[in-house]
């Protein structure tokens, strides 16, 4: 049985949701997996588990800063566990370009080339959001095309299925426990 640290940031939650999600189809597989929300507490060291899936989400462009600070720390051990990458916006749902550039800006700034990256899309979470936010957020919406402008009910755009094929992907590259060095 392998050990996954699944350290993430979220804004509004849904990143959140699909690093439980991500957790539960490690452990559906027979293994141990810990999603570890890292803003302001930190996260377990990667040396303390066998591989580590990363996620994060954009908002206002960005990733945010405190998963960029927690891969600058952990570069090294990322680069030598089994390790992956997923980004969740609303560019990985329409505009699949940006979504991209999104990610190599996130390599450019920590120096971290995860060998798999999951692009997964994001929500509007209108009933969550203030006055001044849904107004904003549904302009948006309405100015890159998109027809989900009512405000009184939320859009979730992430195709679940497509998580757990990233995530039996990753696990499928996970060296047999059996060649593992329980000592290192």
């Amino acid at each position: 049985m392998m050990s996954v640290l699944i350290p993430y940031g979220t804004t509004e939650g849904l990143t959140a949701r699909i690093s439980e999600y991500v957790a539960e189809v490690i452990r559906g597989h027979g293994h141990e997996a810990d999603a570890v929300d890292i803003k302001g507490s930190g996260a377990p060291k990667p040396d303390d588990y066998d591989a580590v899936i990363v996620g994060a989400s954009i908002h206002m462009g960005k990733h945010e800063d405190y998963v960029l600070d927690f891969v600058r720390e952990n570069r090294d051990e990322l680069g030598r566990l089994p390790s992956a990458f997923f980004s969740v916006s609303m560019a990985a749902h329409d505009n699949l370009e940006e979504a991209e550039g999104y990610i190599e800006e996130f390599v450019r700034e920590t120096g971290w080339h995860p060998a798999k990256v999951g692009l997964f899309g994001g929500a509007l979470l209108y009933t969550h959001y203030g006055f001044i936010k849904r107004h904003l957020m549904k302009k948006i919406a309405r100015d890159k095309g998109n027809p989900d402008t009512d405000t009184s009910r939320d859009y979730v755009y992430t195709e679940w299925d497509g998580v757990k094929h990233f995530v039996e992907e990753f696990l499928e590259t996970l060296p047999p426990e059996a060649a593992r060095d329980p000592q290192s």
